[in-house]
């Protein structure tokens, strides 16, 4: 088939496709676009690769008439589709709370600025940097959530209520070592103190750094799950 061959045959195809092809298209690349982002960097690549092969050899052993063939892999087909679910379920989750998080007016630029005031957030900064450059002076280890889009309710519930004004002050007393709320999270929402001593989930990512503690898994894992922005500060240094 020549060049000209092909440009007629795409003409054709442009002509007659109606806008709800565009739309059915346009759906089914952003589905996958946003699964495919879900299982970046996971096992769930290897699986997907598996699964594409049996759907390949399948589709052969349907062309060249194998029956056997056609008929065990139709079956196993049949089988992994409810396999899938299950096999993918962290994945699905992380793909449905992305899917959950996107608004409106992100899109049109007009999305409200989670942290508040302008100038109180520059302030929290500020209190939020000086605690931390404090504590890694002193190898005093902490972790500290400002909440974004994301609301993390559920998390709050695991620690103690604060309710109080951000300050380095206060930041440092907070993950004073020994002491109840130290080896929990600190979260912030419309910057003020709302809980202190949160329990936050792990990392299911098995690919990090030997080094790296429950403190920097629970920040990985709620940076997975939400927009959140995470300060973490290590107890101690690599020589």
């Amino acid at each position: 088939m020549g060049l000209e061959a092909v440009l007629d045959y795409i003409i054709k195809f442009i002509r007659i496709l109606r806008i709800n092809d565009v739309i059915d298209i346009f759906i089914v690349a952003i589905a996958v676009y946003y699964f495919m982002q879900a299982i970046r960097g996971t096992r769930a690549v290897q699986l997907v690769k598996g699964i594409l092969i049996i759907v390949a050899v399948y589709m052969t052993s349907s062309i060249l008439k194998l029956h056997t063939l056609n008929y065990i892999l139709s079956a196993l087909v049949q089988v992994a589709m409810f396999g899938v679910i299950v096999i993918f379920q962290p994945e699905l989750r992380t793909l449905l709370e992305k899917m959950g998080r996107l608004k409106v007016g992100h899109f049109l630029g007009i999305a409200a600025d989670p942290f508040g005031e302008k100038e109180e957030t520059e302030s929290v900064i500020k209190s939020i940097s000086h605690a931390a450059a404090e504590m890694s002076a002193t190898r005093t280890g902490a972790l500290i959530v400002i909440e974004r889009h994301t609301r993390l309710g559920e998390y709050m519930n695991s620690g103690t209520l604060i309710n109080a004004t951000v300050s380095s002050e206060l930041l440092n007393n907070l993950f004073v070592p020994n002491t109840p709320l130290h080896d929990g999270a600190v979260i912030i929402r419309d910057n003020k103190i709302i809980t202190a001593g949160c329990v936050l989930p792990l990392t299911a990512n098995t690919n990090l750094a030997s080094e790296l503690g429950t403190r920097h898994r629970a920040a990985l894992g709620l940076s997975e799950a939400s927009d959140a922005v995470i300060v973490v500060v290590r107890e101690s240094v690599r020589l």
